[in-house]
């Protein structure tokens, strides 16, 4: 039993969904999950598990930003065996072709937090990027379910208000999509313990338009999202590595 989640063991699968908000994964387990049942309300960070197209699934609410997700991903790997992740989040779009409800899929994460910078002693700076296979299954997904889901890289922001609004303009120029506040430390997880990890995001908002869904939006709206993320960690075949 993990600190933070307390599940017992054998209570989550080996593949989870991971949205921040505890609320949106009680809605993706109600509405996707077949008998799903709770493992964890601790700190009412909600989890549950049941199965889709015969598969065990978990989802988890991680909450907002790195460290909070940092604890969920490290102790669903290390306490429980969990061997593929897909965060199911939202994102402020940065560039004019994307627009509120579309899907993005990040294919790395650029970040201001120093956690990396940490992790390897001020060295170097790490280039933490998504699983290829899966980041190929769910390009995959997205085209069957007639679904135009650009791919490329994300922000993964330490703060969520900030002072240097002026940046995004240069993240943009740079082919940056959107801003979130968890990938970069998903994928740097992940990559440390062999695990695969993905992270699909729905557009919430417009950094440049102004343009901003509501909470109940955020918390119930997200359904083609969370198509493509379940037919990415439970296949119709087992191409995917980590994914049986």
């Amino acid at each position: 039993m993990s600190t933070h989640i307390g599940a017992a063991q054998g209570d989550i699968a080996d593949r989870v969904l991971l949205p921040g908000d505890p609320l949106r994964a009680k809605w993706i387990a109600d509405k996707f999950l077949l008998d799903a049942r709770p493992y964890t309300t601790v700190r009412n960070m909600l989890g549950f598990t049941g199965t889709y197209a015969g598969v065990p699934v978990s989802v988890q609410g991680s909450g907002m930003g790195m460290p909070s997700a940092s604890i969920y991903v490290h102790e669903m790997i290390n306490e429980y065996g969990v061997r593929t992740i897909v965060r199911v989040g939202s994102c402020g779009a940065l560039v004019p072709s994307l627009r509120l409800r579309d899907v993005v899929a990040a294919s790395g994460a650029s970040t201001d937090s120093a956690m990396n910078r940490v992790r390897f002693g001020g060295l170097l700076d790490y280039a933490p990027v998504a699983d290829f296979d899966l980041l190929r299954r769910a390009v995959d997904s997205a085209a069957a379910h007639g679904i135009s889901m650009p791919v490329g890289p994300v922000f993964s922001a330490d703060a969520f208000y900030t002072d240097r609004p002026d940046l995004v303009d240069t993240l943009a120029d740079y082919g940056v999509l959107a801003v979130e506040m968890e990938s970069a430390a998903l994928y740097t997880i992940a990559a440390r313990y062999g695990v695969h990890a993905l992270t699909l995001l729905t557009v919430s908002d417009h950094i440049r338009t102004g343009e901003r869904s509501t909470p109940a939006d955020r918390e119930q709206t997200f359904e083609a999202m969370v198509r493509i993320a379940l037919d990415t960690v439970a296949p119709a075949d087992s191409a995917v590595p980590g994914v049986k």
